[in-house]
């Protein structure tokens, strides 16, 4: 028998149940130019969530960071501060720091050319400097990123204007939590790294966040997760919520990989956040785990459409860490959940340029939430290109009662 193949344009999507919303089309996430806009619109003009402040100890440390299209150069000045410039010499262009984090003895030295700036970003030396002394040391100093602390890190900002920090980052707090005091009550900025992992997925950075934003796929992939959290296996992503805990259960000691024992409950933990687990997504590119005795920190690195680096960071009472305690099950526990959840994501990627997710796919009711995220991504990218998102939106439709991220 024969059978004629199906073209493209046979392929469309068939009027959707009442059940179900449209995800984004497939092109969203294999479009390096909808990437570019992304990264102009999205990371380039919101907080970004880049660097733990505890890595940059001594004055002259520093890491760099990919933050859209810009390297971003982060040090300690000597007076203790943190600073953010471009990884960019006012010369000719060329990039200060290669390496991904180091320590500069007392200043930063271009390579190239010589061009010295001292850790707070002016220019101080250069060969022949002495001749040319109508160059203004401060105006041909580094650009500089704005530059905000909070829970322990350092967030940063491109755009010439930053959007207000308590209404976007803080305010993401408190929509989910209701609000700053009960993330605050953690001491993020006082724990200690317990371990880091570094991921590198081969996915489009839009698939990790709306992973994140729902369980669905809880009870397929998670089973270490949903023995600890056991309302997880109906599918709800009920810990989005305002001010709801996932509870542990009832058997459940610790957030550890078998639900043993943990360490103690940290220091200004709530009687209510005891035994609860506790989800934040903060926009563009960090997601917050809270359990009694530790937090865990996300941060993405979108590189290309189809490309994502994750930094997770594991945070414990300093006189855990300090004492050389096995952190290993409360480590292993979401190391996991992060191994189980970027495989799908991976598993996902490429289907993005199937004939058959060109219109996308298919929101269930406990995923209808995402369509938010989808809402606001899209609102975004068409007010960056000064068009008024309709056509996008007919698409990314909210439901009436959207769950919180």
């Amino acid at each position: 028998m024969t059978t004629t193949p199906v073209s493209p344009d046979q392929i469309s999507p068939a009027p959707l149940s009442p059940s179900l919303v449209a995800t984004l089309p497939g092109h969203y996430y294999t479009d390096p130019a909808i990437f570019r806009q992304e990264q102009e619109h999205i990371f380039e003009s919101m907080w970004f969530c880049a660097v733990r402040a505890a890595d940059l100890v001594k004055p002259g440390a520093f890491r760099t960071v990919q933050i859209g299209r810009e390297n971003v150069l982060v040090t300690r000045s000597r007076t203790g501060e943190l600073r953010a410039f471009l990884n960019v010499c006012r010369h000719r262009g060329a990039r200060l720091c290669t390496e991904e984090s180091g320590e500069v003895r007392r200043n930063l030295q271009c390579p190239y050319h010589a061009w010295t700036y001292d850790l707070d970003g002016k220019l101080i030396a250069a060969p022949n400097l002495v001749r040319m002394p109508d160059v203004d040391r401060t105006e041909y100093g580094l650009v500089k990123v704005a530059l905000r602390e909070w829970l322990g890190y350092a967030w940063l900002c491109l755009a010439d204007e930053p959007p207000s920090f308590e209404e976007t980052v803080m305010g993401a707090t408190i929509e989910r939590l209701g609000d700053v005091a009960s993330i605050e009550r953690y001491r993020t900025e006082s724990l200690a790294l317990g371990k880091r992992v570094t991921y590198d997925v081969k996915a489009n950075w839009k698939l990790i966040v709306e992973n994140f934003m729902e369980c669905y796929h809880c009870a397929t992939i998670h089973p270490e997760l949903t023995e600890v959290l056991p309302e997880f296996a109906d599918g709800y992503a009920a810990q989005y919520f305002v001010g709801h805990g996932a509870e542990f259960g009832e058997d459940v000691r610790g957030f550890t990989v078998d639900g043993t024992e943990g360490f103690g409950r940290l220091d200004g933990i709530a009687d209510d956040q005891d035994r609860r687990y506790y989800a934040i997504t903060v926009r563009p590119q960090v997601f917050i785990n809270l359990v009694p005795d530790h937090v865990i920190m996300h941060r993405m690195y979108p590189m290309a459409e189809d490309r994502t680096v994750v930094e997770c960071d594991w945070l414990y009472a300093p006189e855990i860490v300090e004492s050389g305690a096995d952190v290993s099950k409360s480590v292993e526990l979401f190391h996991r959940v992060n191994v189980q959840d970027f495989d799908a994501c991976e598993r996902t990627q490429p289907a993005m340029d199937s004939r058959a997710y060109r219109s996308g796919g298919v929101l269930v009711p406990s995923e209808h939430h995402i369509s938010e995220f989808h809402h606001w991504l899209t609102q975004r990218l068409d007010a960056g290109n000064g068009t008024n998102g309709t056509q996008n939106a007919e698409n990314t439709k909210t439901t009436e009662n959207p769950v919180l991220m």
